[in-house]
């Protein structure tokens, strides 16, 4: 069995657990002790996931497939901020400046480089899926917009932490259920490929999270009041 086949099965090991986790730590009461052992878990499957992914997308693009080796390497860009930002909001909850450091900085200006990159990949190289490269700029694009306002000055709303864990926590969903739908999933059930259920598989967890951001905001993050903003300070 060659290196690239085994890195490939222990990325798909780890994706199995990844969606797996990611669903248990959703579902359960937030920070109980099952939602934070889950989402520990979740978040080493995800590290050694991705980890796995760097050699194989290089691999990818040793092999001629240029583009969409290129759109690998910046899936893995966004997908390892996410990664990181989940993990060090709840870590850095009281120390903002520690959180916006220079690891959140460099992965914002990777956001900002890899997505100006692709999305001329998308443009003007791409044969197919142009639109589902060119639209998937649109997040390392506006992940760097959000970094930059974010990193600009410290939040005045002392739960600036949960909304970047939910946040980022969202994106690592996009990631993990894209991985299923457009790998895992055809080949469990190879009848369910085509064209169709590629773009479902790359455009329907972005609209998901976008809706499920809203309904995760307006639950855990409610709009203080001036008044009661105001005692609680």
């Amino acid at each position: 069995m060659s290196l690239y086949a085994i890195l490939a099965l222990f990325h798909a090991g780890l994706g199995t657990l990844a969606l797996a986790t990611f669903w248990i730590a959703g579902l359960s009461r937030k920070g109980s002790p099952l939602h934070k052992g889950a989402g520990k878990l979740y978040l080493l499957a995800m590290a050694g996931l991705l980890a796995a992914a760097l050699p194989m997308s290089l691999r990818i693009m040793a092999s001629g497939r240029i583009v969409i080796g290129c759109f690998l390497l910046y899936l893995l860009v966004i997908s390892v901020t996410a990664v990181w930002n989940s993990w060090r909001a709840i870590r850095d909850r009281r120390d903002w400046r520690g959180y916006t450091g220079p690891v959140y900085r460099g992965l914002m200006w990777l956001n900002l480089a890899s997505g100006l990159g692709i999305a001329y990949v998308g443009l003007f190289e791409a044969k197919a899926m142009q639109l589902i490269i060119t639209a998937f700029s649109g997040i390392g694009l506006a992940g760097f917009v959000g970094m930059w306002r974010f990193a600009r000055r410290a939040p005045e709303d002392p739960r600036w932490w949960l909304r970047e864990h939910l946040t980022a926590m969202l994106g690592n969903g996009v990631a993990t259920h894209i991985a299923f739908l457009s790998i895992g999933l055809p080949r469990l059930f190879p009848e369910l490929g085509g064209s169709s259920l590629q773009n479902i598989a790359w455009l329907g967890p972005l609209l998901v999270a976008f809706v499920a951001g809203a309904w995760l905001t307006r639950k855990y993050l409610p709009k203080r009041s001036p008044r009661v903003a105001g005692a609680v300070g």
